[in-house]
């Protein structure tokens, strides 16, 4: 189905906790000098204006990063995420919100390379021509990113990080989900894989993590972010999680210092929590 537009939704509470674990997951592979590629499996348009379009129809991001971006007590661990996201704005007001691939482009070096899908033909087209100037470093591939990932695993240099959030518009995403990761297990055991998910009344989002976390990847952490009660009516995202399969040991402690804080701003109502888990090998 090519209905999705993440456009809708950029810069909200899910895009928050995404992008902020992505930045972390990127800063920790910077560490060392060796390279590494960055593959997302459904990057979109890859940047996106909020003050006019599709994201100003819902104004998600009021809820999402307008809470934080100006935030006078930032724990010094979100720092990096805000940093880029004003980066990307310039002086003045909120009016544009980066995507995955562009978190991503800030963050990759002379080394690095990036590996880009979207199927949906007008965002594929948004993404190539947003990231042209990147064209040595990146590859944007108008197709479907579940199928596509394989051809570039194991990569090069056996440093990546595979980023897998689609749209779950069908229910069959879920079950592709958990079957993409096992081939690419298989074929690169040792990447990090971060896969978002969304917090809905649906049992493939209750199952979805419990599969994931038994993988056969070495270790995994599960952080889910609710901003508000589930609706009665069962409708409705009411939060987002991540799994990250293979995560960077300092990841989990750095949640556990910034978690509490993303609740308290970003929380809808008293329901409003996040769960933070993690399991494998140390």
């Amino acid at each position: 189905m090519l209905s999705y537009r993440h456009a809708f939704h950029a810069g909200n509470h899910a895009d928050v906790l995404k992008h902020f674990v992505e930045v972390e997951l990127l800063r920790y592979l910077n560490q060392k000098e060796k390279a590494w590629w960055y593959i997302d499996t459904h990057a979109g348009a890859g940047a996106y204006e909020l003050d006019r379009g599709y994201a100003a129809q819902n104004a998600e991001f009021e809820s999402g990063i307008a809470r934080i971006v100006d935030a006078p007590d930032l724990p010094p661990a979100l720092g990096a995420y805000i940093d880029l996201v004003r980066r990307f704005n310039g002086p003045g007001a909120l009016k544009h919100y980066p995507g995955s691939p562009w978190f991503a482009a800030e963050l990759m070096r002379e080394q690095d390379r990036m590996r880009l899908f979207e199927l949906h033909p007008a965002d594929a087209d948004l993404l190539a021509e947003n990231f042209e100037p990147l064209a040595k470093q990146l590859i944007v591939d108008r197709a479907d990113g579940f199928k596509g990932l394989k051809a570039f695993l194991p990569p090069p240099p056996r440093r990546a990080l595979v980023l897998i959030d689609p749209p779950y518009e069908v229910k069959s995403d879920y079950r592709t989900v958990v079957s993409t990761l096992q081939d690419a297990l298989q074929r690169f055991a040792t990447g990090t894989y971060a896969v978002w998910y969304p917090l809905l009344q649906r049992p493939e989002c209750h199952e979805l993590p419990r599969q994931l976390k038994e993988l056969p990847a070495k270790s995994w952490l599960h952080v889910t972010l609710s901003v508000h009660k589930p609706a009665l009516s069962g409708l409705g995202m009411h939060g987002s999680g991540l799994v990250v399969l293979n995560p960077p040991w300092t990841l989990a402690d750095t949640l556990k210092q910034t978690m509490p804080w993303l609740v308290g701003k970003l929380a809808q109502d008293t329901h409003a929590r996040y769960q933070l888990e993690t399991g494998g090998a140390e």
